[in-house]
């Protein structure tokens, strides 16, 4: 049997790398007389597909496995996108997995790197508390997109990760409101406590009141559960029957706009009644009314880093390491000053 790497296989077959992959990966969204040049080479060099018929028997793959973990999550489109993109230009291959946010990315992974003998792997949202036992099942090099693994017990040139600094940005976000003259600041978080992005954030808040000598107040604090919007605007509305508040800080854009629309649906008008800020930077708020005010993510930016360190792992001139970006202010019209 001829063993050929998947470049070889679009180079036989007049055709890209990305459509080759798209092919073994039985994506819809290519042309039978491309399908049918790729399936002929593959028959005139001895392959043969596995037991899933997804793949080629090949010594080597190309293939990078993207574990998204959070499915419903709008943040992610752009990054997936820019991913991909990446990941065909460097000559790879790319096999997308999406889960969801209460199931397992490692044995999802462990699962996939077994099944298409992976190059490397990139986490799309994840846990922040790896210990080495959860990963000693992976065997290739891994990116964590969008967490640090702030919680967990990894060393730190074990893995790399590509992310922002969550409670500094939460500490921004919420700094914004307190120059503006606000002092009764709501926060719509996931949960309070746990290892996870809504945590981070939620010191961040913390911390930006403290350092502003604004006391804390826990009826302040609602907890939607998880990042649905449906539960956003539920926990929205419970606050606004506790308390009054005059600017709401919301862990994700989604949050947000779910809060916005709670606010309206009980009377109240943003900014005029009540500021809105978040973190994500999602398009869609750019067309709310009022639009978002919003610390937005560099998706692309991150994505495109996120390839490079896995590249160069895997290129063997590279080594594991750890990025914070910096959001960028989208000043939206949600947000009056009240000084």
């Amino acid at each position: 049997m001829t063993h050929l790497t998947i470049k070889d296989i679009a180079k036989y077959s007049g055709t890209s790398v990305s459509t080759v992959s798209r092919v073994l990966n039985n994506h819809p969204d290519v042309s039978e007389k491309a399908r049918a040049q790729v399936m002929q080479t593959i028959e005139q060099y001895g392959f043969v597909p596995n037991n899933s018929a997804r793949n080629l028997v090949i010594r080597e793959s190309d293939t990078i496995a993207v574990v998204v973990r959070g499915i419903a999550n709008p943040f992610f489109t752009r990054i997936i996108k820019t991913i991909e993109r990446a990941i065909y230009s460097a000559g790879y291959s790319m096999s997308l997995h999406q889960i969801g946010s209460c199931e397992d990315e490692l044995m999802t992974a462990a699962m996939v790197e077994r099944e298409k003998r992976l190059r490397g792997i990139i986490f799309l949202g994840g846990r922040f508390n790896y210990a080495p036992a959860d990963v000693a099942m992976l065997r290739v090099p891994f990116v964590c997109c969008t967490y640090a693994n702030t919680f967990g017990a990894l060393e730190r040139d074990s893995f790399s990760s590509v992310a922002i600094d969550d409670k500094r940005e939460a500490y921004r976000a919420v700094r914004l409101l307190l120059e503006r003259g606000h002092r009764r600041i709501a926060a719509l978080i996931e949960t309070e406590g746990g290892n996870s992005i809504s945590q981070l954030r939620y010191e961040g808040y913390r911390a930006a009141l403290e350092d502003a000598g604004v006391p804390f107040e826990a009826a302040l604090i609602e907890c939607a559960g998880s990042f649905e919007m449906e539960d956003a605007y539920r926990a929205a509305t419970r606050l606004q029957e506790r308390t009054e508040f005059t600017a709401l800080f919301a862990i994700s854009d989604a949050m947000a706009m779910a809060a916005m629309k709670s606010l309206a649906d009980e009377g109240k008008r943003v900014p005029e009644d009540c500021s809105v800020i978040a973190i994500d930077g999602l398009e869609m708020t750019n067309y709310c009314v009022p639009t978002l005010t919003t610390l937005e993510q560099p998706a692309e930016e991150m994505a495109l880093e996120c390839v490079r360190i896995l590249e160069g792992l895997l290129q063997g001139d590279g080594k594991n390491s750890h990025v914070f970006m910096e959001t960028r202010l989208r000043e939206g019209t949600s947000v009056l000053s009240i000084k």
